[in-house]
């Protein structure tokens, strides 16, 4: 009975090391895309050709909408192709989205003020930081919640497409308030997903690797939508 004891605990100090590495590599990917969003971001604002490119004198120009929208193809084929794509293209694609969402985001830095933008950061951090916590230590499941956020986000995102044309400012605030319940739910929701598969021994090589990638794309994603949320809210304009 001692052996079986010494078994079990040698057994659950395997998966637990297992876990710690796997999220230390998915918090590696998300503050890696984080550090190539911000920095494309910080430094596109700032450029002619940035300004000429995605504005024309009557508005956003065709490029705008292909640099917004070019993500969402990204994701969708990292998503659907994981389990054929090798790890190196995996992540040649990973960083790719994330220099596409810091052009994309690059006119936050015209219209809000640096100083509103790094505490709105620090906010979000704190918030994600939470529920994520939350979701790792929590025994509740959290499965019907997640299947309901994310039913959610689609009209979220859909609404968000038809306001492009419309140009609402209360639906905006709408969108933006949704979106702080959406997103912080769903990072306590996708963390909880992501221990059940960072314990799972079977998961090796290359294959566990394209996971670590993937679970770091989809923390990144929510917290780039939860900053985004907040600083609807909380952002001063320049």
């Amino acid at each position: 009975m001692e052996y079986n004891n010494y078994e079990v605990l040698d057994s659950e100090s395997k998966i637990g090391e297992l876990s710690r590495t796997f999220f230390a590599n998915v918090y590696k990917y998300m503050f890696l895309a984080l550090a190539v969003s911000g920095f494309i971001s910080w430094y596109a604002s700032g450029q002619g050709w940035y300004i000429e490119m995605m504005f024309t004198e009557t508005g956003l120009s065709p490029l705008f909408y292909i640099t917004m929208f070019a993500p969402v193809g990204l994701v969708l084929l990292i998503q659907f192709r994981i389990q054929k794509l090798s790890y190196s293209t995996t992540l040649g694609l990973f960083l790719l989205y994330s220099v596409l969402i810091g052009i994309s985001l690059a006119f936050i830095f015209m219209i809000y003020t640096s100083a509103s933008i790094f505490l709105t950061f620090f906010v979000t951090a704190g918030a994600f930081g939470s529920m994520a916590l939350l979701g790792y230590y929590t025994k509740t499941d959290l499965s019907k919640m997640g299947s309901l956020l994310y039913m959610v986000f689609i009209g979220m995102f859909i609404a968000g497409i038809a306001n492009m044309l419309m140009g609402s400012e209360m639906i905006s605030y709408i969108i933006s308030f949704l979106g702080l319940i959406v997103f912080t739910g769903l990072t306590a929701y996708k963390m909880q997903e992501m221990k059940k598969i960072a314990g799972d021994p079977g998961m090796v090589g290359e294959d566990r690797k394209k996971q670590e990638l993937l679970g770091g794309l989809i923390l990144y994603i929510l917290f780039i939508n939860l900053f985004m949320s907040i600083l609807r809210f909380v952002g001063n304009r320049g």
